[in-house]
């Protein structure tokens, strides 16, 4: 039986990744509509990628000297602020303004990122898995919520597009506050403090870490970039909004609904196999945006997206920690998450640009080159360490 904390920190992840989906759901729309230039139309969207990306080392650190607790309640105030920012933003149509907003709101969901390794935390080592799967789990809530949250909040301003979604954003960052601060999060040990560390070049000889960073950055940069280009084809093709939020809902199931039981087929067929599934499924999704423009051609490819995405992260975090010594665990998961977030920076920074200047099927194609990188090195490393094995044996 998972500890209550686990419960309480997968419901923390189904309120940020909630306000998260929230945000890809009107972002690129709010950008395109107030943007001096189209081509600036998915900036917000890739600041908001800046920010996480950012505040991944910083809170890592943090809660290694603080504690979880206070590192959440900071993030989730950050949030608030960033909710609020941007509201006034959209009301005014400051375009400068709006990025700044949802750069903070970035800066928010970087801290979230940690939810999933505090779940571990006072979990024994066989639970790893099934702990980081429930709390990835807490995104169905998400899926269910955020797209229908970014249409029914359309009323709450009407004078101003959009503008009703900050609000269910401000109430969701106070929420999740109030959550936090009532979960009993273990505070870090002494050897979370003080004990052995090595160099990053020392961590980065080994294989298993190389292939869980890679296959994490490139499957989470493959999503974000055809996920953040999805509502501008869909619009080019005629869809409505109702439409591209039912895509993104679709979307987002296949994101969290595998991950109630993405745990228990790591245990069964080990991390790697997991991964290279998860990379074969992003794989589909290139194939079938080749074939028609139709909305169950987005439908299906967008949900083999979220299916490959959900194997490919979990499978990675899972392989992650494996390779760290209980004082590099801030190191390390503040490094994956950098690399990770990076890439995810970079895919919703470019997903505008590419959409405009190559279309949406080759914009698809551009992805397979890093997917088949990341299952060679993630079958790379599996070589080796059935290599070891066997020599060691």
């Amino acid at each position: 039986m998972l500890p209550i904390t686990v419960w309480g920190l997968a419901l923390g992840q189904a309120l940020l990744i909630t306000g998260n989906i929230l945000l890809v759901s009107v972002t690129a729309l709010i950008g395109q509509k107030i943007a001096p230039d189209l081509g600036l139309a998915t900036l917000p969207a890739a600041l908001q990628f800046l920010g996480l990306m950012s505040a991944t080392l910083p809170a890592a650190h943090l809660m290694r000297w603080f504690g979880r607790k206070v590192g959440f309640l900071t993030g989730n105030l950050i949030g608030v602020s960033g909710a609020v920012l941007s509201a006034l933003a959209l009301a005014q149509e400051a375009f400068v303004l709006f990025c700044i907003g949802t750069f903070l709101l970035g800066l928010a969901i970087g801290v979230g990122q940690q939810y999933r390794f505090a779940a571990i935390e006072g979990c024994s080592p066989a639970q790893h898995p099934r702990a980081i799967g429930l709390v990835m789990g807490g995104g169905v809530i998400a899926a269910i919520l955020g797209p229908n949250l970014a249409v029914w909040s359309g009323d709450l301003a009407p004078q101003s597009d959009y503008l009703g979604a900050f609000y269910v954003l401000i109430g969701l960052y106070l929420l999740t506050t109030l959550l936090i601060a009532s979960l009993p999060l273990r505070a870090p040990d002494y050897a979370e403090q003080h004990g052995e560390t090595r160099s990053y070049w020392q961590l980065l000889t080994q294989p298993a870490l190389v292939a869980a960073v890679t296959a994490g950055a490139i499957g989470y940069g493959v999503m974000v970039l055809v996920m953040t280009a999805t509502p501008l084809a869909m619009q080019a093709c005629g869809f409505g909004f109702e439409s591209t939020a039912s895509i993104i809902q679709w979307h987002v199931l296949g994101m969290f609904l595998p991950s109630f039981f993405t745990g228990r087929l790591i245990t069964r067929f080990g991390d790697t196999r997991i991964i290279q599934t998860g990379c074969l499924l992003l794989v589909a999704c290139v194939l079938l945006n080749q074939f028609g423009l139709t909305y169950w051609h987005f439908w299906f490819a967008l949900v083999a997206l979220g299916m490959g995405w959900n194997f490919a992260f979990i499978g990675a975090t899972t392989l992650l920690t494996h390779t760290y010594y209980p004082a590099e665990k801030a190191k390390v998961q503040g490094m994956n998450d950098f690399l990770v977030f990076g890439f995810s920076t970079l895919g919703a920074l470019l997903s505008g640009h590419l959409q405009s200047l190559v279309g949406w099927e080759r914009l698809n194609l551009l992805m397979l080159p890093a997917i088949v990188i990341a299952m060679l090195l993630v079958w790379w490393s599996a070589h080796r360490l059935r290599g070891q094995a066997v020599a060691v044996s």
